[in-house]
């Protein structure tokens, strides 16, 4: 189908890299970068509806598809959000902040860096990142002075979601369709995953220098609500058992992280119901302070990639890879950087529809270096990974800095780690 003289499928390409571009650089043009994936994402679909071969029925059970994957993300980034949100409202975060003496610069990059790397395997990076960001901004109050900690988050959040099931969404991806099995991939990537998140730790470990300042506190604003630390332990508690949540019951995270959060719900209106001051302790109060722009964002920018996908794009993409590129670890690398700019999600869908369980079984080394690409690739570009992008909502980093500081050192990183992982495997073939 022509539009405007071009392939339909070409003018989406076209439509979603200038909507891309505008994204990026949405401290220039100062369009906000929600309205313009609302935009775009509504636009590419249109495209797809009105110019695509299927018919208008297989394009609605499409978007349906998608849509269902898309708000469970949603649904849990919200209830995560929330979670955290409540801790914070009870300043139940006070227990974590007074343990941590050190203002070194340099000591607490590393203490968030490895604390984050571990949450993210028991938690997953999204999670993580919401939690630790959470925390850095009790213990570093200035927002340029906690830029660079904050960054390292979602960097050390991402290589430490790819070495578990149950650390990004990806890896869970292939551990659901038989790709990968737990104890392997925790063996293999272990390594690998670490040393990506080391290598820009270190780089960045030598420009540290100094402490930070110790805040100005009203004793008043840090003073614990009530039942703080019941709310704390009760809170993370739920943020933690997701993954058995998951594996006891068979139902997916997002449906642990709302029976976490409607837990919280309950007890904090049972706490606080008979107290006109504590409103504030009440979720449907909590709620409006949780980032709704940074959701949205979200939201517009998995239907923008999930148009492409259904669209073909996505898979044309991957096998042209599997063509004119003959070898495996090379294919790997490759997808990682992709997911930089990309969504990770349907490249590594589009990759397990590629190579048929069959012929590629599961813990070969392809889905290994898979999985630690795609979970750690997403580090290169603050858009590549769900962690960046909350981030981005709540720290409001722009793009532009993001990549003149951090994606060099990450993707030095990145490809140590892909060197560690083939070290590592050729030594013990």
């Amino acid at each position: 189908m022509i539009v405007w003289g071009l392939d339909y499928l070409t003018f989406l390409v076209i439509v979603f890299f200038l909507g891309y571009l505008a994204i990026v650089f949405e401290y220039y043009l100062k369009v906000n970068k929600t309205a313009v994936a609302l935009f775009v994402s509504v636009i590419l679909w249109g495209i797809y509806f009105v110019y695509g071969p299927d018919a208008l029925k297989h394009d609605l059970q499409e978007l349906s598809s998608h849509l269902s994957d898309i708000s469970q993300i949603i649904f849990f980034l919200m209830s995560a959000m929330t979670l955290v949100e409540i801790i914070d409202s009870h300043k139940g975060f006070k227990i974590v902040t007074d343990l941590i003496q050190t203002t070194s610069k340099r000591k607490m990059l590393w203490f968030v860096s490895f604390a984050s790397f571990f949450l993210s395997a028991v938690l997953d990076n999204l999670t993580t990142t919401i939690l630790m960001v959470s925390l850095l901004r009790k213990l570093i109050p200035d927002k340029e002075e906690r830029f660079l900690p904050a960054c390292m988050v979602i960097i050390a959040a991402n290589s430490g979601g790819a070495w578990t099931p149950m650390g990004d969404v990806t890896t869970t991806m292939l551990w659901i369709s038989d790709r990968v099995t737990s104890l392997a991939i925790m063996k293999t990537l272990f390594l690998p995953s670490l040393v990506s998140m080391v290598v820009p730790l270190l780089i960045f470990n030598y420009g540290m220098k100094g402490k930070y300042k110790k805040p100005k506190i009203d004793p008043a604003s840090v003073k614990e609500e009530p039942h703080a630390r019941l709310i704390f332990f009760l809170g993370v508690g739920s943020l933690i058992s997701v993954p058995a949540f998951k594996a006891v019951t068979g139902m997916p995270p997002f449906m642990a992280m709302i029976m976490g959060l409607a837990v919280l719900w309950l007890l904090t209106d049972a706490l606080h119901h008979s107290s006109e001051i504590r409103e504030h302790l009440r979720v449907p109060h909590i709620l409006t302070k949780i980032d709704t722009a940074s959701l949205l964002f979200f939201l517009g920018i998995l239907l923008c990639v999930s148009s492409l996908q259904s669209a073909g794009i996505l898979n044309t993409a991957a096998m042209w890879l599997d063509q004119n590129v003959q070898s495996t670890a090379a294919i790997a690398t490759l997808i990682g950087i992709f997911s930089a700019i990309i969504d990770n999600v349907p490249l590594v869908a589009a990759t397990i529809g590629m190579y048929p369980l069959e012929t590629f079984p599961a813990d070969i080394p392809l889905w290994h270096m898979i999985a630690y690409a795609a979970g750690t690739g997403g580090s290169i570009l603050i858009i590549g990974s769900s962690s960046g992008i909350a981030l981005m909502g709540m720290e409001k980093v722009d793009f532009v800095s993001y990549f003149k500081k951090f994606s060099l050192p990450v993707f030095v990183g990145y490809l140590a780690g892909m060197g560690a992982y083939l070290l590592i495997d050729s030594f013990f073939a």
